[in-house]
């Protein structure tokens, strides 16, 4: 503006909204911000898995004046990022077709529920059901259900009404145990 339609200097920064002082002085970096930008790519080089908050953990004691809001605008500034890492993905089993039952006790359904009481601490409730009659074979509820106790329950329930053909599940992950397997050891002393 100043070049071009020849005005002057305070009016165009006032028109742009810039201070004067800004204008007749860019900000440079001193030496002290080009050693921290220097320090803090080669620290982020060697830690890759480091974000900004960890480098500036690393190099406060070099430069103790530092916040991390400035450390920072200097690690994006430098297009230091972290890669976020990707959810590691389970092996899919063989699926198999879902058989709608046709008689009492061919296929049980079971899943987890959770709540929690007044004090905040989470209750987990296993829910049995036949597919068929839909009759609620089982709640079990406690504060922690793990692969054991969801045989236990399953061995439990079949002793009064008879193992199932088959039991269904939804594609969640908390169903993924070795403890049903466990069961076959023997002893032999």
């Amino acid at each position: 503006m100043v070049d071009k339609i020849g005005l002057s200097e305070r009016r165009a920064c006032r028109l742009v909204g810039l201070s004067l002082d800004r204008y007749r002085h860019p900000p440079a970096d001193d030496e002290m911000t080009a050693q921290l930008k220097a320090r803090i790519v080669e620290t982020a080089h060697q830690r890759r898995r480091f974000g900004y908050r960890r480098v500036h953990d690393l190099l406060r004691p070099e430069f103790p004046g530092v916040n991390h809001k400035r450390v920072y605008r200097l690690y994006t500034e430098a297009g230091l990022t972290v890669r976020k890492r990707r959810k590691a993905k389970r092996p899919i089993g063989e699926r198999q077709p879902l058989r709608i039952a046709q008689t009492l006790n061919e296929v049980w359904s079971m899943d987890f529920v959770a709540d929690s009481l007044a004090n905040a601490r989470r209750l987990k409730c296993l829910t049995v059901a036949d597919d068929f009659s839909r009759d609620c074979i089982d709640i079990a509820v406690d504060f922690g259900i793990g692969g054991e106790y969801v045989t236990c329950v399953l061995n439990q329930a079949a002793i009064f009404r008879g193992y199932p053909r088959a039991v269904g599940t939804d594609n969640g992950p908390e169903f993924t145990s070795r403890a049903g397997a466990m069961r076959t050891t023997s002893n032999t002393s």
